[in-house]
């Protein structure tokens, strides 16, 4: 009995028991299952979404204070809250602000994902960060961690990239990327009805409206990016499916993965080469 424990593994796609010497999981076909190749690599770290809830967290936080520090001496700190602690558009445009500006004058494409990791100010990461850290959990629960985050990165580069269409000159902020979890719970609530599903959509329904009536009201607020946000998630959610319907596959395991690393590479870069005209 010892021994068998001993031997025994969790497949790390389907979490069935399994022994560690089977050249294939009899439940799910995975090949190696109790190899730490890549595919194994890049997807058990994902699996408890309060982990990597505060990873994205730290990383918004991060890439703000490496914003405020790029430039000390131009950070705004009136006393107008919406203003307090704002980095100036020269630190962000280094470090990877997006729209029609950066990408058609230094043709700065990758800035549509790095963008989504910056913010102007500490009411705008304060109202983000819990904004995601109240959805997050919901869209994972219904969708599953991985699926989370894959509507997570492309919900933002989708928004982002509709504003640079829609002729926005520079914009930042995780708001596109949460519209994308936003969109995702919309379609679910629709799409499963019944009391639960309705529910829910009249609960983000509402999100939904006060999102909107913020950015007519508000000057500056990236409406096109919300917008671009919601439809690329609810899209997401359709072609992907959720939990109910279809669990979460290998497949998309490794386009989660493939996210992660093009954030790190992606995030690395705006750094580094932040860094390099700022201070080189």
């Amino acid at each position: 009995m010892t021994n068998y424990q001993r031997q025994s593994i969790l497949c790390p796609n389907c979490k069935k028991l399994i022994s560690s010497d089977e050249l294939k999981c009899p439940y799910c076909g995975i090949k190696r299952p109790g190899s730490w190749h890549i595919n194994n690599v890049l997807t058990r770290g994902m699996l408890n979404i309060d982990q990597l809830i505060r990873t994205i967290i730290y990383v918004n936080i991060g890439m703000y204070v490496i914003s405020l520090l790029f430039n000390p001496l131009s950070t705004n700190f009136s006393p107008n809250p919406l203003t307090f602690l704002s980095p100036d558009d020269k630190s962000l445009l280094l470090l990877g602000a997006t729209g029609t500006y950066p990408i058609d004058r230094f043709h700065r494409w990758w800035t549509i994902l790095s963008a989504n990791y910056l913010h102007g100010g500490i009411l705008h990461i304060l109202f983000n960060m819990f904004a995601f850290k109240q959805l997050a959990p919901l869209v994972a629960q219904e969708y599953g961690t991985h699926r989370m985050l894959i509507i997570y990165t492309i919900g933002g580069i989708a928004g982002f990239f509709i504003s640079y269409l829609a002729g926005v000159i520079l914009t930042i902020g995780a708001s596109a990327a949460i519209c994308g979890l936003i969109g995702s719970i919309l379609f679910y609530g629709k799409s499963r009805g019944g009391a639960y599903g309705q529910a829910i959509y009249r609960q983000i329904g509402g999100w939904v409206v006060g999102l909107f009536l913020i950015g007519f009201l508000v000057p500056g607020i990236n409406n096109w990016g919300h917008g671009g946000g919601i439809l690329a998630g609810a899209l997401l959610g359709f072609l992907m499916g959720y939990q109910e319907k279809k669990r979460e596959r290998f497949i998309h395991k490794i386009i989660a993965g493939g996210c992660i690393i093009a954030t790190i590479l992606v995030l690395g870069w705006a750094i580094a080469s932040g860094i390099y005209y700022r201070f080189l």
